[in-house]
């Protein structure tokens, strides 16, 4: 079987079709690269890009295109509700197949080498590619956001793994590393009140004493009318997405707010799925084999449970492969 690695850009705009569509387009047309999705997000102004392919070529590309974000993203005018630092905000690369970990870090260096060396951007290698222990979680890197982070690299001890201890003017800075699959999960709540999500993303998340590998937090949808709890399930094994969520149900009840849908965003594991769709059914009392269905069943299962929109086949990571 052939090497594949999946790549999740995340970028720093979510409003400009156009300037989205120039930064995609090193992803396009190469028969080595599945472009899975591209995922613009107005309120977060934020645009998350989930790739599969041969890891040169998606290394490549991934360069390409960073370099395309710094030129078309200035940071100095970026507002949005998702917590960011810099133009390309975070690059993590997953191995899929015939990949180690080890190959990822090393793939994740090659890129932090090659992006500030070509646009001076600077890099922080995190999750399994830190270099030291307090650059292993991106919310502990990304503290202070974009407008922070000048005086936050000035600290000892958090100069980047590559460039100077100065942002770049425009792009910021930038996270790359080797991370394992997780759910990048987006709960909808009945009601405009900050206040609520905000107790809710601190309930749940581990930092704040919840659930572990959890990170969570609150988000206003100004168009539609709602706010969010958004989060990054890191381990759905451990905390699956069915636990998270009749959690945050119970915790919504406190306030008299009800839950209308969900979100996942970019691609995830057809076992987040299954896993939690086996406790539904239970607690519906039927005894369906969920292991016997197809994978297009149990998609339609869990967009009923979940209340998932824009969510279908094809946002199954197994499904691309």
């Amino acid at each position: 079987m052939a090497k594949i690695v999946e790549c999740i850009p995340n970028y720093s705009e979510g409003k400009d079709l156009a300037k989205i569509e120039r930064i995609v387009a090193p992803y396009k047309n190469n028969p080595k690269i599945k472009l899975l999705s591209v995922e613009p997000d107005a309120n977060y102004n934020r645009t998350v890009v989930t790739v599969l392919g041969d890891p040169e070529e998606v290394k490549k590309a991934v360069i390409e295109s960073i370099g395309i974000a710094t030129k078309e993203i200035d940071m100095n005018v970026h507002k949005g509700e998702h917590k960011r630092m810099g133009a390309t905000d975070v690059v993590p690369f997953l191995p899929i197949q015939e990949m180690t970990t080890e190959e990822c870090n090393e793939i994740s260096k090659e890129v932090g080498k090659a992006v500030w060396e070509k646009f001076q951007l600077p890099v922080f290698l995190y999750e399994s590619t830190a270099t030291a222990p307090n650059r292993v979680s991106l919310p502990d890197i990304r503290k202070g956001e974009y407008e922070g982070m000048a005086e936050k690299l000035k600290q000892p001890e958090w100069a980047p793994d590559f460039g100077e201890r100065a942002p770049h003017p425009t792009a910021g800075v930038t996270a790359i590393g080797c991370r394992m699959p997780l759910i990048a999960f987006n709960i909808n709540l009945a009601t405009t009140n900050m206040d609520i999500p905000k107790e809710i993303a601190k309930a749940i998340r581990f930092s704040s004493g919840g659930f572990r590998f959890i990170q969570a937090g609150p988000a206003e949808i100004l168009d539609k009318g709602f706010v969010q709890v958004t989060m990054n399930i890191k381990d759905y094994t451990k905390n699956p997405i069915y636990r998270i969520m009749e959690t945050v149900k119970m915790e919504a009840k406190r306030w008299g707010v009800k839950v209308t849908g969900c979100e996942i965003i970019g691609a995830t594991p057809f076992a987040s799925l299954t896993d939690s769709l086996k406790y539904y059914l239970a607690c519906d009392g039927i005894k369906d084999d969920v292991d016997a269905m197809s994978m297009d069943k149990v998609v339609e299962l869990m967009i009923k449970y979940l209340g998932l929109t824009d969510f279908d086949v094809k946002k199954v990571l197994e499904a691309n492969i």
